[in-house]
Formats: C-alpha cells, structure tokens, sequence
C-alpha cells in the first residue's frame, strides 16, 4: 500500500512538473508574440512618424523657398531704390563740382 501511495506521489509530481513545464512554454510562446506584436507595431508608429515628418519638411521647404523668393524680390526692388538714389546723388555731386569750378 505504501509503495502505490509513493507511486501516486510521484505520478502526482510528475504529473505536476511536466504542466509547470507546459505552463512555462505557453508564457514563453505568449511573450514571444506578444514581442512580435509590439515590435511590429512599434514599426508602423515609426513609418507613420517618418511619413509625418517627411511631409512636414516638404511644406518647410516649400514656405521657405516662397519665402526666399519674397525676399529675393523685395531686395531688387530696394537695390532698385538705392541705385536711384545714388545715380541721383552722384548727378548732383558730379553737377555740384562742376558749377563750383566752372
């Protein structure tokens, strides 16, 4: 009687170390997936992030090169200006040195 009790025993423990063992295995293969999934997932935030970005460079560089051109316009029209100006200028001083010694 006492050796079918030991043999219960450690068919019971048996019994119990080979579910621990399943159990592990499960946790195992459900953590790995869970990895896979989150690492995916992680992945398309990522291409999403990029795309986003990307785009926003696209309208920076689009408003900076209006804005390049703005400026760009707005420096000829002040150079314009200027030159005026100083042809003005020089007419005056080139007149003023010659009504002063002619």
């Amino acid at each position: 009687m006492a050796s079918e009790a030991v043999k219960k025993i450690l068919s019971a423990e048996a019994d119990s170390d080979r579910k621990i063992s399943d159990a592990r295995k499960r946790s195992d293969d459900i953590i790995a997936e869970a990895e896979r999934y989150s690492a995916i997932a992680v992945q398309k935030k990522i291409s999403v992030a990029a795309s986003e970005s990307e785009k926003i460079r696209d309208e920076y560089r689009k408003k900076a090169e209006i804005h390049a051109r703005q400026a760009e316009r707005e420096c000829i029209e002040k150079i314009g200006v200027i030159s005026a100006l100083a042809e003005k200028n020089m007419n005056n001083a080139v007149n003023a040195v010659i009504d002063e010694f002619f």
